[in-house]
């Protein structure tokens, strides 16, 4: 039921930059027509004019229903359709969870979480009328394994994400519209630029999986949009992790509060 990106039209959200980016181009590369959208006008146009006439720019905040709205009415209207879209926004909040003011959760349940909705509720109806299409929802091993205590309302979103990613894979099957999770791990892009820090102290320290290209980030989105596949990983290191979580929870969190505290 995968989606062959020749000659399809995918909107990305957050395709100014990073994995977004990334993914864009891929998807360009391998015959799509992409619309570039971003909270950044001038990084989306950026994107859209690298990769030529297969593109369209479009500014886009996904806290706002109306945008997306908008997004996917220019692509219908460049287009003539929308066969994947890309849920890629996301934003880090990070510190003690006790300076961490209500505020600040809020905000980041609005964009990385409610962002993800918004967007199905925006273009599911459509996918559902032409009875195909695919829903890629970006993550983070943050929604797999419990190692970012400095980053609990991050952390909280992304297994929000992941969460409501598989159960709309379930509920979308028998209709004919595939849906793919991405959780990457570490990933050289410029994500740091997202981080709202609360307390004293340095950055959170990420994992000690693996750092991948952003380049590759794309290539593995499109890989799973075509191939059907539900959970993507940047590094199969995590799926060792995972495999033991599974084994007994109990035991790994023993585990990650001695590897990580």
């Amino acid at each position: 039921m995968g989606v062959d990106l020749a000659g399809a039209v995918a909107v990305i959200t957050g395709a100014g930059s990073g994995i977004g980016r990334a993914t864009a181009a891929t998807f360009a590369a391998r015959g799509a027509r992409v619309v570039v959208s971003d909270i950044r006008d001038d990084r989306a146009e950026a994107v859209a004019a690298e990769i030529g006439e297969a593109a369209v720019a479009v500014r886009c905040d996904v806290t706002e229903l109306a945008d997306l709205e908008s997004t996917r009415d220019l692509a219908l209207e460049r287009f003539g359709r929308v066969d994947v879209v890309v849920n890629n926004v996301g934003v880090v909040v990070s510190g003690p969870v006790e300076e961490i003011p209500l505020e600040a959760w809020e905000r980041i349940i609005d964009v990385n979480l409610l962002g993800v909705v918004r967007g199905i509720q925006v273009f599911l109806p459509g996918l559902l009328e032409q009875g195909s299409g695919h829903i890629v929802n970006t993550a983070s091993t943050s929604g797999l394994l419990p190692y970012a205590s400095a980053m609990l309302p991050y952390t909280a979103t992304k297994y929000g994400v992941v969460g409501l990613s598989e159960a709309l894979w379930v509920y979308l099957r028998p209709r004919g519209i595939g849906v793919s999770c991405f959780c990457p791990a570490g990933v050289n892009t410029k994500i740091h630029q997202q981080f709202t820090m609360f307390g004293d102290g340095p950055p959170p320290d990420g994992p000690d999986f693996p750092f991948v290209p952003v380049e590759l980030c794309g290539e593995l989105v499109a890989d799973a949009v075509e191939e059907d596949r539900f959970l993507v990983l940047s590094v199969p290191e995590v799926a060792d992790d995972l495999r033991r979580r599974g084994e007994d929870v109990d035991a790994y969190l023993r585990y990650t509060f001695e590897k990580y505290r």
